[in-house]
């Protein structure tokens, strides 16, 4: 491809996917990131390599995968309502939550540290893991860039992920709602009764922020975020002694002054921010897939990820359900915390269908964001600790 073909198919297909989740519900189930991923995938290994016409741009694809969650950081963070928040109990919930994913992602970094060919780049993979298991993918893509993460191994991590997470879904499908309640009670709920609407006010599957009717708020929200990032690169410029931007300094710079904005009174009423975040990391899930050929990947030597991912999940659930028998937490809380760390905030409501429980809806979302505001710094922070540390 040329670079306008590039930039055609970079920019369309997320919004075409956006467009045809709203009519078939498949898309919405398997989620559009994995949708794009296969497209991209598929783009990265059956189109030509070469520069003819259908060959994909490197150059702007590269452009667009290290713009796009730069944007989406703050997009997504300013669409959050932070005065909303069920603070206490979700406090001791979440905390209990991200102590047990903490404390096993560092355990099994040194577990299995052994089996990875590069310590520090080994490194990288307990930051991302931690960031997108603390908080979502906006966290991961965040990571990944300030980490300098090649995108294989990210590919490996996205792929591997997919693999880990889809099977605890079908385990709290099929089996949590007895597991954590017969372990830790059922909590508050209450009419058998209650509907729980399974769609998440987040998904862009559900609100198109591009139309006429959003397109003012929209236009609002680019325009800070714009601000939020030219403020954020012009300071890891002047953090920076190569003359390149800090990357750590730009994620973390635009992840305090999102969390800031959104408590400006024009963002209280912003509703569509988060979708043209979700549109942004759709644009970077392409992106970075289109990048990678499989067929130069080395799937056996990236297998200890796959181990590593699956003693996270495994392992922080474990502890997790430990700390609540301390701390006296529901079965239905803890459920649902686990849920929103693991499989993402998009996911609480399905949690909260199956247990029946319409007023958990609102604890795992404030969880969801809780951790989506922390897991950049806890991720990246942890990467810097884990090399002090050798």
């Amino acid at each position: 491809m040329n670079t306008f073909l590039t930039i055609i198919y970079l920019l369309g297909v997320p919004f075409l996917v956006m467009q045809l989740a709203k009519r078939w519900t498949w898309i919405e189930k398997v989620s559009p990131m994995t949708v794009l991923y296969l497209i991209g995938l598929a783009v990265a290994n059956l189109l030509p390599t070469d520069d003819g016409i259908f060959s994909l741009n490197t150059a702007t694809n590269t452009l667009f995968s290290n713009l796009a969650v730069p944007l989406a950081i703050p997009l997504m963070l300013m669409g959050c309502d932070m005065n909303n928040w069920q603070i206490g109990k979700a406090f001791k919930v979440f905390l209990s939550g991200l102590l047990s994913v903490l404390i096993v992602t560092v355990a099994g970094y040194y577990i299995f540290r052994g089996s990875y060919s590069d310590t520090e780049g080994f490194a990288q993979v307990c930051a991302v893991a931690t960031g997108i298991y603390t908080g979502g993918i906006p966290n991961m893509g965040a990571i990944k860039q300030a980490v300098a993460m090649p995108h294989q191994t990210y590919l490996y991590i996205t792929s591997y992920d997919l693999i880990v997470t889809g099977l605890y879904l079908v385990f709290v499908i099929f089996l949590g709602k007895t597991v954590f309640r017969a372990l830790l009670g059922s909590g508050k709920a209450k009419s058998s009764n209650a509907s729980v609407q399974t769609e998440s006010d987040s998904s862009a599957a559900k609100v198109n922020p591009f139309d006429r009717e959003h397109l003012k708020s929209s236009l609002l929200a680019i325009a800070i975020t714009l601000a939020i990032a030219a403020i954020s690169y012009a300071v890891s410029l002047i953090a920076s002694r190569d003359g390149s931007p800090n990357m750590t300094v730009l994620i973390l710079l635009l992840t305090t002054l999102a969390i800031a904005a959104s408590f400006l009174p024009p963002m209280r009423k912003q509703q569509h921010s988060f979708d043209l975040g979700l549109y942004c990391v759709y644009v970077f899930c392409l992106a970075i897939a289109s990048a990678c050929n499989v067929r130069e990947m080395d799937i056996a030597g990236s297998l200890p990820i796959l181990y590593y991912l699956g003693f996270i999940i495994l392992g922080s659930l474990i502890l997790q359900i430990l700390f609540a028998k301390i701390l006296k937490i529901d079965g239905d809380s803890v459920m649902v915390c686990s849920v929103a760390l693991i499989n993402s905030p998009p996911f609480v409501p399905l949690a909260a269908a199956l247990l029946n429980n319409k007023d958990i809806v609102i604890l795992g979302i404030t969880i969801g964001l809780l951790g989506y505001m922390l897991g950049n710094y806890l991720g990246i922070g942890l990467y810097h600790l884990l090399l002090a540390l050798g």
